[in-house]
């Protein structure tokens, strides 16, 4: 991590340092940046394929080192100051607050600093970034536990809500990082009821009192390798259903407390989510509970299902179903 840092920070300093330099020598240029040749030749190899969103040609740096001579043609923006509008300056105000209000949050002196010069940057909005919170999607008192058995090693005990079975459930966990991905942190770690490595989603931890670090050493088996979660937490397996739903604005929160593998905006506000499931008895309860502000896409089978459910409920309380059009596939 420290080494991909200081080649962010070096690619950075690089682009703005050659263009002030047009035709400097290869060697020379490493030995201003303390690298060798070859690791220089590596950062202008990646820095061919970086610049501005959009990928084409004309939205990439351009330079050349032929000859051993280096000269930038095209620095795309990198070789002048950050200009910021009132409104990125404000939500990296209010981004930076929170991150600085993350428990046991390493490099918090820097994190300070950089804050303090972006409010003196920011003036007058700065009142406006202080009108706003952002609460952590987690209880701060987990978050802060899970982290402590994360530094000292310790095994902790989770009162775990399995979402998919709506089940709450004990277990013990060998702690091997924590991560935050897609705005929710987790707990990966060797759990020794599923005899896995598994990721824990801390808001669905019992509470404060549904984590508890333990007096024992954490040790995962050897073989324990954590997940590359480069594309996304949640990998349906083969065994899994394709399922979509159609959500209506009252219900888009599904998306967010859900492992979907597929969002598409459409009309009124409403939103298609696509999801995987191995079983699928939780999304029974999840479209029956929804109602009218959901509709089941695919598969068909599920929406039998769900018909089937409703109708044996209306027929406890004397209702009778509506009739088949009349609701579609809801």
């Amino acid at each position: 991590m420290s080494a991909a840092t200081d080649r962010l920070s070096r690619l950075l300093a690089l682009v703005p340092w050659l263009r002030a330099h047009p035709g400097v020598p290869l060697p020379a240029a490493a030995e201003a940046f303390g690298i060798t040749p070859r690791q220089l030749r590596d950062d202008l190899d990646l820095l061919f394929v970086c610049g501005l969103p959009g990928g084409a040609p004309g939205d990439l740096i351009d330079l050349s080192y032929s000859g051993d001579r280096i000269t930038v043609a095209d620095p795309q923006t990198l070789d002048r100051p950050l200009r910021l509008s009132v409104d990125e300056a404000t939500a990296l105000v209010v981004a930076a607050r929170a991150l600085a209000d993350v428990p046991g949050l390493a490099g918090r002196e820097a994190l300070d600093r950089a804050l303090e010069k972006l409010e003196k940057a920011v003036g007058a909005a700065g009142s406006v970034a202080g009108q706003v919170r952002v609460s952590l999607d987690t209880h701060a008192d987990v978050l802060a536990a899970v982290q402590r058995a994360v530094r000292q090693r310790r095994r902790v005990h989770l009162r775990y809500l399995v979402w998919s079975r709506d089940e709450l459930t004990e277990r013990d966990v060998d702690p091997m990082r924590v991560l935050v991905r897609e705005g929710h942190w987790y707990l990966e770690g060797w759990c020794h009821r599923a005899e896995a490595v598994r990721l824990f989603r801390l808001d669905r931890i019992d509470g404060p009192g549904g984590v508890e670090v333990l007096d024992v050493p954490a040790a995962p088996p050897p073989g324990a390798v954590s997940r590359d979660t480069s594309e996304g937490i949640y990998r349906p397996g083969p065994a899994d259903v394709r399922v979509v739903l159609e959500l209506a604005s009252p219900a888009r929160w599904v998306a967010d407390y859900y492992p979907v593998t597929g969002v598409r905006e459409l009309p009124d506000g409403r939103l298609e989510v696509t999801l995987h499931a191995r079983e699928t008895s939780w999304l029974h309860r999840l479209v029956l509970g929804l109602g009218a502000d959901v509709r089941v896409v695919e598969p068909p089978v599920l929406a039998a299902q769900v018909h089937a459910l409703a109708r044996r409920a209306l027929a406890a309380y004397g209702l009778d179903a509506p009739a088949a059009g009349a609701g579609g596939d809801r």
